[in-house]
């Protein structure tokens, strides 16, 4: 919007033309008011040089009704020497320069008496430049000092509330509205700087001629300002301002329209705070939907570590010298042997035990959903994401990420996690904002990382920013009693959980699970026990560390037996087992996992299946 200077009152015209048309806070309403009881005759003209509106005063002095002005043209009002210059004159210069000043201009009323006047008019345009219209008000000469009088009065009882300031920021004029939003009466204010009415923060930030150069600028809009009302409240209020520049063009007045919005500021505060709570809870049951079951899951599988055997006592001295550091970890053992029961150690004796422990199965996420199972994603990022998700790396700010299996970490995505390493910063997926995060990192990995490095699979910068202290945890096989102890664990506490009656080992059945070399480690020897109290009728436990190949009730009378009377060493319980896992394998036709796989056939999880295979390096016959 074209906005336009204004004088003082003894020209009303000027003012009242940048006051109703260029004063962002006034309502509709408040303009058609200010229009319909403007002292002077004013009139609003369209485009095609035809009467929009004409208000009460010109309506009053030429003694016409308002239908019967409105649509003619203003020529139709005038006398025939005044109507020739409109046509003439006027409305081509009006055109030219956007504005007319002190024209005179003869009114003709209804009865016929000629009223000499003097017209001020000016184009009205929108944001775009686009006509709006024409705004012209009529002066009779002789009642100039009345209608400034008159103009005086109704901008002090307006209802915006509006100030007038000098070039210096002197208060000159205040209307009531102003006054009664604050307190004060027009004594208290007027002379004053209106910095003595503001906040501590405003007045600091226009002190040091500010203000001054705030004015020199001119024109401005919705600035936010904070003033303190006589009784010491603080309100929040939107400004803006008109100014009126003298002949060598330096801004010697201003009007200033406030308008209050402290409580919709409030309103809006709540709504944030109401927002962010809602968000923090969001995340916090996303955070439960996660990593509930996985809880569950560890709280059943491991629950503590459970040991006493001197590789065990050395890998835990590890654990308590590096958890109260923040120094990333890499767990590094076979599969099954209780890494990510290490990491929760680690976490919990550190001081982010706090925080929360966030699991990534490295191995579990599709390639194409890495970056966003990281870092999240915005709605749209792509096809799939209908909302805004958080990633892993957010929720588990503050506290700890394990990253297990970190060597199935696509090549491609590494060098993002390095950065986070880093920098403690990254983007979610198909957003540009850069967040910061407060994580520590423990990584696991049953590979070789500096194989994977030499064979191009894996970076050496991310290697050695996640092995800053590396933790080895002992396989099953070489923690001796420990065993044992396990066995015993796990056995009360599926029949705790299953319902039946506390079974018992015997001397055979801790023979038998010292020799075996579990390749599948802790995880086989729970769900070795776990089967073993399944497949147990009364109060005998029936433990088969055999392959279920044939009848139970054959295997186990020729496995008991034999263990009573043999013993096998390792590498005979190995071999045993590789020709087994053969034979399962070919009775499935080579099929893993699944219904009729040789997963099924054994009794054990396809993973451990995929731990043996490799373990005992079996492969499928050529055809």
């Amino acid at each position: 919007m074209v906005l336009r200077k204004f004088v003082n009152y003894e020209k009303p015209l000027t003012y009242l033309r940048n006051f109703v048309y260029h004063a962002p806070m006034v309502s509709q309403n408040d303009y058609e008011w200010l229009f319909r009881k403007a002292p002077v005759m004013t009139t609003s003209i369209a485009e095609d040089g035809t009467y929009l509106d004409v208000n009460d005063a010109m309506l009053e002095r030429l003694g016409y009704e308002l239908e019967d002005m409105v649509g003619r043209k203003p020529e139709a009002f005038a006398t025939p020497e005044t109507a020739e210059r409109i046509v003439a004159e006027l409305r081509p210069s009006l055109r030219r320069r956007g504005k007319l000043e002190n024209k005179p201009f003869s009114l003709v009323t209804a009865t016929g008496e000629v009223v000499d006047c003097v017209t001020n008019a000016f184009v009205e345009y929108d944001q775009e430049g686009e006509f709006l219209r024409t705004v012209a008000m009529y002066s009779e000469v002789s009642d100039q000092a009345r209608a400034n009088f008159k103009y005086r009065t109704l901008y002090r009882s307006t209802p915006a509330m509006l100030h007038t300031v000098d070039g210096d920021g002197l208060l000159i004029t205040v209307t009531d509205h102003w006054l009664s939003k604050l307190g004060f009466s027009r004594e208290e204010v007027l002379g004053r700087p209106i910095t003595d009415f503001m906040s501590v923060a405003d007045q600091k930030k226009y002190a040091d001629g500010r203000l001054k150069e705030l004015i020199a600028e001119g024109d401005f809009n919705n600035l936010e300002r904070q003033m303190v009302t006589k009784g010491g409240t603080t309100i929040d209020l939107v400004m803006s301002a008109i100014s009126h520049r003298d002949e060598s063009g330096k801004v010697d007045r201003m009007l200033v329209a406030s308008k209050d919005v402290t409580e919709r500021n409030r309103a809006e505060s709540e709504l944030r705070r109401t927002l962010a709570e809602n968000a923090r809870l969001r995340e916090e049951l996303e955070r439960e939907r996660d990593y509930l079951r996985e809880e569950v899951n560890v709280a059943l599988n491991f629950g503590r570590i459970v040991g006493t055997s001197q590789a065990l006592r050395r890998m835990l001295k590890r654990v308590e010298a590096v958890a109260d550091t923040p120094a990333n970890v890499l767990i590094e053992g076979e599969s099954g042997v209780g890494k990510e029961l290490v990491a929760r150690a680690i976490h919990a004796r550190s001081p982010r035990a706090d925080g929360p422990l966030v699991k990534v199965n490295c191995a579990s996420i599709p390639k194409e959903l890495f970056e966003s199972e990281f870092f999240g994603h915005v709605k749209g990022a792509f096809t799939g994401a209908h909302r805004d998700r958080i990633g892993r790396f957010q929720l588990a700010d503050g506290g700890t990420i394990f990253l297990d299996e970190v060597g199935e970490i696509p090549l491609e995505l590494q060098g993002k996690l390095l950065r986070v390493l880093q920098e403690s910063e990254y983007e979610r997926v198909g957003d540009d904002i850069t967040r910061s995060v407060d994580v520590r990192v423990i990584a696991a990995t049953n590979r070789n990382l500096e194989q994977l490095i030499v064979d191009g699979e894996f970076r050496e910068d991310l290697f050695y920013r996640l092995s800053v202290f590396p933790v080895e945890v002992p396989p099953l096989r070489e923690r001796g009693d420990d065993i044992v102890q396990l066995a015993q664990h796990f056995l009360e506490q599926t029949c705790k959980d299953f319902g039946r009656e506390m079974l018992t080992l015997t001397r055979t059945h801790t023979a038998s699970l010292k020799a075996y070399g579990w390749p599948g480690n802790v995880r086989e020897l729970k769900n070795v026990i776990e089967r073993a109290v399944i497949l147990s009728p009364g109060n005998i436990l029936r433990l088969d560390l055999s392959l279920p190949d044939r009848p139970f009730e054959e295997d186990v009378a020729v496995t008991e037996a034999s263990r009573e009377d043999d013993v096998l060493s390792e590498m005979e319980m190995r071999e045993f087992q590789k020709a087994n896992t053969v034979k399962a394998l070919e009775q499935a036709h080579w099929k893993v996992s699944g219904p009729g796989g040789a997963a099924e056939l054994l009794g054990v999880r396809p993973t451990t299946l995929a731990d043996r295979i490799r373990t005992y390096k079996i492969k499928r016959p050529s055809a």
